[in-house]
């Protein structure tokens, strides 16, 4: 654990939303919506009336009626998010990406050339907003979990700095749901237990923590809440796992419609393995229900793969064994994600390389879209429907 707090957690404001306001100055001050039928993102002025990430159309125009409505533009945000992380470099050579739009940077080291953490911090949101014209909001303390909070805490467009001293005085009297891993069945389950603040929390006792949530998840909770986080700042991380999802709005979705977003999302993980020469192992479906509540349903293959056919087979069975409960609850999120991700030449032993399982016409589309462009080339289903919108990822190098 160190000593002191080095540890900068920089988060982009709003990012796709700030990118807009930015490039077209009549949008600035007023609630802009990214997105259209469902809300991709939304500035501070659309968040103050109540507009939330994911939320269908009528659900927004409810309660900001006068949002204004663009359509994603990633290109633009791609180029931000490199100019971004240019600057993040320039400041420190430890630099941990975690999406686009946020990083962990480590600082102590600088202190006798740039300054203090403090002044760092500062300098760093300075250049970004001089430079690529966004605002970004900076955490900073001893641990990456309390940076994190820190900079969230601090938005929208602000610095705050949790010096070791003051970690309990801060920490203790937020919400539980400020915990790294506590989501909504998580928060409802300790709040019927009457823990509401992370401080009723580290009150407990570590086993006590462990049988009301779990081993795993209640001595990891525990730990953060009693302030142990020793993770250092990784630059060599990559992605455990990819993902994909589509925000369905209200609407009831037939099963043709669901199975054809299905292939829409697996098409795409499958080009983005391939892309990095990656195979996963584990295929998780993710559900967001009528009522908000989210689940999901995942199972392990027998052995890694990057084929199509075989993650959309896999997939489609996952959504089969869960089409009673989106009969009864609904459907307002599908997602996919696949997990246990290896480069092929990490593999103790070497993959069969056969071509079944659709592996041909794999490897002729890839072809075809590594020449032509990802839409290219589809599948006689696809043709005519909408594409949805592929959220940017940090690549794997950043």
């Amino acid at each position: 654990m160190r000593g002191e707090a080095t540890v900068l957690h920089a988060d982009l404001d709003a990012f796709y939303a700030s990118v807009e306001q930015r490039d077209k100055p009549f949008l600035r001050g007023r609630p802009v919506i990214v997105g259209g039928g469902v809300v991709l993102a939304a500035s501070y002025e659309a968040k103050a009336r109540g507009v939330r990430t994911a939320m269908g159309g009528r659900a927004w125009r409810e309660v900001c009626p006068e949002a204004i409505v663009v359509p994603p533009r990633f290109d633009a945000y791609v180029a931000a998010s490199r100019a971004v992380f240019a600057i993040f470099r320039d400041t420190t050579p430890l630099v941990e990406g975690l999406s686009i739009d946020e990083a962990f940077l480590e600082v102590g080291g600088l202190r006798r050339i740039a300054g203090p953490p403090e002044r760092i911090a500062a300098g760093l949101r300075e250049q970004v907003r001089r430079e690529v014209g966004l605002p970004i909001s900076v955490g900073v303390a001893r641990t990456k979990f309390l940076a994190k909070v820190a900079s969230a805490v601090s938005k929208p467009d602000g610095l705050l700095v949790v010096p070791p001293e003051g970690e309990r005085e801060f920490l203790h009297p937020l919400p539980v749901e400020r915990l790294w891993g506590v989501g909504p069945a998580t928060a409802e389950r300790l709040h019927r237990l009457g823990i509401r603040t992370v401080g009723q929390l580290a009150e407990l006792e570590e086993a006590t923590a462990e049988r009301m949530l779990g081993r795993a998840a209640g001595a990891h909770l525990h730990a953060l809440a009693r302030l142990r986080d020793p993770r250092p700042v990784d630059t060599t991380r990559r992605r455990g796992s990819i993902g994909s999802q589509r925000a369905l709005g209200r609407r009831p979705r037939s099963e043709a419609e669901l199975d054809l977003l299905l292939t829409q999302i697996v098409d795409r993980l499958a080009g983005r393995l391939r892309d990095g020469d990656r195979v996963a192992r584990t295929v998780v479906l993710r559900l967001r229900f009528g009522d908000y509540q989210r689940a999901t349903r995942s199972r392990t293959l027998a052995s890694p793969t990057d084929r199509t056919a075989v993650m959309l087979g896999v997939a489609r069975d996952l959504l089969a064994a869960a089409r009673p409960e989106i009969a009864e609850r609904g459907l307002t999120l599908l997602g996919l994600s696949l997990g246990q991700l290896r480069r092929r030449s990490e593999l103790h032993t070497e993959l069969p390389i056969d071509w079944g399982d659709g592996a041909r016409l794999d490897a002729a589309l890839d072809a075809v879209r590594d020449r032509f462009g990802a839409a290219a080339v589809a599948r006689a289903a696809q043709l005519g429907r909408d594409p949805g919108w592929s959220a940017p990822v940090l690549p794997e190098h950043e």
